[in-house]
């Protein structure tokens, strides 16, 4: 079965400095029909204002995975991390027993586009961590291209894994039993197992064997237990 959420339905502010979407509830957005999905607590598409951004706030016990689609998106923590995430980056933050941090957009110019993503850890209290890698263009290119997992390249504290591919073709993704997904859409138009999806839209899946995904576009697939 695929259920598609289309992005219309999602939570939606606008704040002036941030353009946010929820897919789930998060913060003031509440729906009792959208906790989350499976390991999935948190899929935020944010767009960032130039000098905006998220100052210094607290989290804990949550896997928080950013990935930026255009614009730089510049990273601190109480970890003693610092660095600029740009397109491509894949940066993974185990909040653990507790980390502050602050997400700015160092850009007086340009806004920056991304989705951060909370996934619930395999166990609570674990030392906090920091990593990021880069993936290029090419690299996720008409390919599913694992960019994080329990067992890396990013590794997360869970037993899920997320692929990203750039598509104008088509590529496929099976299930092992038992296994769930869920799809989201970048940009782009995309075709699930003959379903069309759009730019913001999101496709909970269960009970298949395999989804052929197809079209032009950007998306990120998550494999959950």
């Amino acid at each position: 079965m695929i259920t598609i959420r289309k992005s219309e339905e999602r939570g939606h502010f606008d704040h002036g400095w941030l353009d946010t979407y929820h897919s789930f509830s998060f913060a003031d957005y509440y729906d009792p029909a959208n906790m989350g999905f499976r390991a999935l607590r948190v899929i935020n598409e944010d767009r960032v204002a130039p000098g905006g951004g998220f100052g210094r706030h607290g989290h804990r016990d949550m896997e928080i995975v950013t990935l930026v689609m255009s614009g730089q998106l510049a990273h601190q923590d109480s970890m003693g991390n610092g660095s600029v995430i740009r397109r491509g980056d894949v940066q993974r933050m185990s909040a653990g027993t507790g980390v502050l941090h602050s997400e700015m957009n160092p850009s007086d110019k340009e806004p920056v586009h991304l989705f951060q993503i909370w996934i619930l850890p395999e166990r609570n209290g674990l030392k906090p961590e920091y990593e990021q890698t880069k993936f290029t263009d090419d690299e996720r290119r008409n390919t599913l291209k694992l960019v994080a997992s329990n067992q890396g390249p990013v590794t997360i504290h869970q037993d899920a894994s997320l692929y990203s591919s750039i598509l104008d073709g088509e590529v496929k993704h099976e299930f092992a039993a038992g296994r769930y997904g869920w799809l989201q859409v970048a940009s782009g138009s995309i075709d699930v197992n003959g379903m069309t999806l759009e730019a913001g839209d999101g496709a909970e899946i269960s009970g298949e064997a395999s989804v052929t995904i197809g079209g032009k576009g950007e998306i990120l697939l998550f494999d959950l237990a």
